[in-house]
């Protein structure tokens, strides 16, 4: 019998001490996925091809979908986002980020392109609380752990209703950026962002079990999805049920996928291997391009910053052994990461993120061969 791999060994202790139920995992530089564990507690046994929600690990894609409209010249990095979304053309901004809304001065220039690939559009989560926090709960544009309740278009007007935080390009706040740019691609290309990635990215790759929802007869390797309550597991959604199981209700542009290690292994070999971008549009993906103005302690979780940067849709670690790391993770338990040498981590489980999992994934970020 052959010894195992530190990845598999890794996983096999994440089960066996109840941390995940199952999960699957890859490392290396052309990587196979290993399964362990179960799709739920006490359930059925996980599969390697399970179908998993990836949520944010779906901004890489969305951001080189975006890169490739540009390679073709259907817009640019500095295209004013209004073109294609009229109800951002001309937006108020808070006079401070704690202002009253009513409390607002116009924006000294547009929402680009570039804002929404590097979260500097001026929209985004809001982690202090303010008036800001507040109506974006009130009105369902607040982001969260479950599916959207609007579809994109409505969406979009209850987003545009509210004032920016800051002068677009100055501030950086996590996710609806990328809400707003598959919203954006929608209507560029005239068909759902989903229509659109599978037309051009999952069936010229090979993902076929990537997308918004998963269909009934897949509806067997959708795992349960857990939330951790001090220290137990609370099953949010269970095996092959709940929101994404079958057509969505609405139109999904400016939401997030669900995909496979198989199917997102090929995503990520492609992307880098140069078959899906130009070199140029790589390396900026993949290095930082926030200005330091816009990196404020506030505006993401604490520390984020003191070794990070962020490129189009993906962190990049700017300092310490893992420098010139590039990669993401999703709330629902998920993780991936690309070396600067090509190697390839991905962990997908679905316990949501927090400190339960974050052991689990400080270990995933030191694999080695």
């Amino acid at each position: 019998m052959s010894e195992q791999t530190p990845a598999a060994a890794l996983l096999a202790r994440a089960v066996e001490a109840g941390t995940v139920p199952g999960a699957v995992i890859a490392y290396g530089h052309d990587p196979v996925p290993i399964a362990a564990g179960s799709m739920a507690v006490d359930g059925p046994t996980m599969p390697a091809d399970a179908i998993i929600r990836i949520q944010s690990m779906t901004k890489l894609v969305t951001a080189v979908a975006t890169l490739r409209l540009i390679e073709q010249g259907e817009l640019e990095l500095d295209s004013a986002v209004g073109t294609w979304l009229p109800e951002l053309a001309a937006p108020q901004v808070l006079r401070t980020p704690g202002s009253d809304l009513e409390d607002t001065v116009p924006a000294d220039g547009p929402i680009t392109v570039r804002h929404l690939l590097t979260c500097t559009s001026g929209y985004g989560m809001i982690l202090t609380e303010s008036p800001l926090q507040q109506a974006m709960a009130a009105n369902a544009t607040e982001a969260g752990p479950l599916p959207p309740s609007l579809g994109a278009d409505d969406w979009l007007a209850a987003l545009a209703e509210l004032p920016l935080v800051g002068q677009p390009g100055t501030v950086w706040r996590y996710h609806h950026s990328f809400g707003l740019l598959g919203v954006l691609l929608s209507r560029l290309t005239g068909e759902s962002l989903e229509a659109h990635l599978r037309r051009t990215l999952f069936d010229p790759l090979g993902m076929p079990d990537t997308g918004s929802s998963v269909p009934r007869e897949k509806a067997h390797r959708l795992p349960a999805a857990y939330g951790a309550e001090g220290e137990e597991l609370v099953e949010r959604e269970p095996v092959g049920g709940g929101f994404h199981v079958g057509a969505p209700p609405y139109d999904m542009s400016h939401s997030e996928l669900l995909s496979t290690a198989p199917d997102y292994l090929r995503f990520l070999l492609a992307l880098r291997d140069g078959e899906l971008v130009s070199a140029e549009h790589l390396t900026m993906l993949s290095t930082d391009q926030v200005p330091a103005g816009a990196k404020q302690p506030d505006s993401f979780f604490p520390g984020f910053w003191e070794s990070t940067g962020w490129g189009f849709g993906v962190c990049v670690v700017a300092d310490g052994p893992h420098r010139g790391r590039w990669g993401w993770s999703g709330g629902a338990g998920t993780d991936f990461y690309v070396d600067p040498d090509g190697t390839l981590g991905l962990l997908l489980t679905q316990v949501e993120m927090g400190p339960r999992i974050f052991p689990l994934l400080e270990e995933f970020g030191e694999l080695t061969a």
